[in-house]
């Protein structure tokens, strides 16, 4: 049982409150076919082949341009992911029910072929699959940026954390009213004893919520936050200068990537023609539009031609080009060069600017700063298979351990990019 000077003494902790959240989080765990090795070797291998023939598209845990691969061997037997990683169009035209939706489900956006992996790259590759780079789930949402887009940083999004403060304010104010009720009715039960008059003094003192305002240490405290405030705000704006991330203008012409990349699955290099053989991929001109849209009407417009369409028709009868507002733009001291990365590392379009067969109304998706590119170059692994460019660097690099990645090259060089 409690002393009475006990039961005074909860009063004088009052103040010493602290307030401690705990986030439970579990491990995923994935239950491969007993075919796939479970090796380091054989996970670190797949690896390789991974990030040499399926990052750009695909991602373990999440979903990307392509669906989430963790667990394919579960979902269907070894034998027949490994013929669809071949030939995708071949299992498809089979008639296999499960491909078949999956094809249907990523807006009949088919998987190129890989005929060229021998079967122990296809092991390997569903080694790393099953077994590789294993996250939590909470980890692999922190992770992604909207609409399932691979965040450009780490930390918490500005949103969330703006919510977890709120949050804990609440708890803590609940807390407080908690604790208050608390010792209200101890300080009722502590005036019906027989108490010494010091400790009678002491319960019946009045609570001066004045004093708490004016005290040195609420002063200082509510100061820090304010200046902590202050110096983040200005922090994130000074790191955000520059950065267009998610800039979507309004197009002259209301162009559709999504129809046109999407459903109609029309190769980028069709309009951006500059992209394999150039520094700039260019912007289409209203001549290239023409060469399907000469045979395409839309009765809904003018003559039998939407009012989109028909901007094309007046640009090339008024021989005036289309002014489509720039969406990328790299600061001039920046040196890119399409070419370079597209035709000989094997990039895909989407790896930089998202997934542009899913926009209506294209946007910047990635940050394009330059910590973004110089974290791609020392992650990235070089697709040096069958790539005669690659050959005498390969060769160079064959004491490493480790797999030959752009920053191996020379791309972290002050000089690639600014010259």
């Amino acid at each position: 049982m409690l002393s009475k000077r006990s039961l005074v003494g909860v009063r004088l902790n009052f103040h010493t409150l602290a307030v401690l959240f705990f986030l439970l989080i579990g491990t995923q765990a994935f239950a491969a076919d007993p075919s796939v090795a479970n090796s380091d070797e054989a996970v670190a291998a797949g690896k390789t082949v991974f990030n040499a023939n399926c990052k750009q598209c695909h991602k373990l845990d999440q979903k990307y341009t392509g669906p989430a691969l963790r667990g394919a061997t579960d979902r269907q037997s070894v034998e027949l992911v490994k013929k669809f990683i071949k030939n995708s169009g071949a299992v498809i035209a089979s008639g296999d029910a499960y491909y078949a939706a999956l094809y249907k489900e990523y807006n009949n956006l088919a998987m190129p072929s890989h005929e060229f992996l021998s079967d122990d790259d296809l092991n390997n590759l569903l080694a790393y699959i099953e077994y590789g780079d294993v996250v939590d789930p909470a980890a692999a949402v922190a992770a992604a940026g909207t609409d399932g887009a691979v965040a450009t940083g780490g930390g918490i999004p500005n949103e969330y954390l703006t919510g977890i403060v709120v949050v804990l304010v609440l708890v803590l104010l609940l807390i407080l009213i908690v604790l208050g009720l608390i010792i209200s009715v101890l300080t009722k039960y502590l005036n019906k004893q027989e108490l010494d008059e010091t400790d009678k003094e002491f319960v019946s003192q009045k609570f001066e919520f004045g004093k708490i305002l004016r005290s040195d240490g609420f002063i200082v405290i509510v100061t820090a936050l304010v200046v902590a405030m202050v110096a983040k705000t200005a922090i994130d704006g000074l790191y955000s200068v520059g950065v267009q991330q998610g800039y979507a203008p309004t197009q002259p012409i209301a162009y559709s990537h999504a129809l046109h990349a999407g459903t109609l699955e029309i190769a980028c290099q069709y309009c951006h023609t500059g992209v394999e053989i150039g520094k700039s991929a260019n912007i289409p001109s209203a001549n290239i539009c023409m060469n399907c849209h000469t045979h395409i009407q839309n009765v809904e417009g003018k003559d039998g031609i939407s009012p989109e369409i028909q901007k094309i028709y007046d640009a090339v009868d008024n021989n005036k080009p289309i002014e489509w507002v720039r969406v990328h733009n790299l600061p001039d001291l920046a040196y890119f060069n399409h070419s370079q990365h597209v035709k000989v590392g094997g990039i895909e379009c989407q790896t930089c600017h998202g997934p542009i067969q899913e926009m209506e109304v294209v946007g910047q998706h990635s940050s394009l700063t330059m910590g973004w590119c110089i974290d791609c170059h020392r992650q990235t692994e070089i697709a040096t298979a069958g790539n005669a460019y690659y050959d005498k660097l390969v060769q160079l690099h064959s004491d490493s351990k480790d797999a030959l990645k752009v920053k191996d090259i020379g791309g972290l060089e002050c000089a690639k990019c600014h010259y």
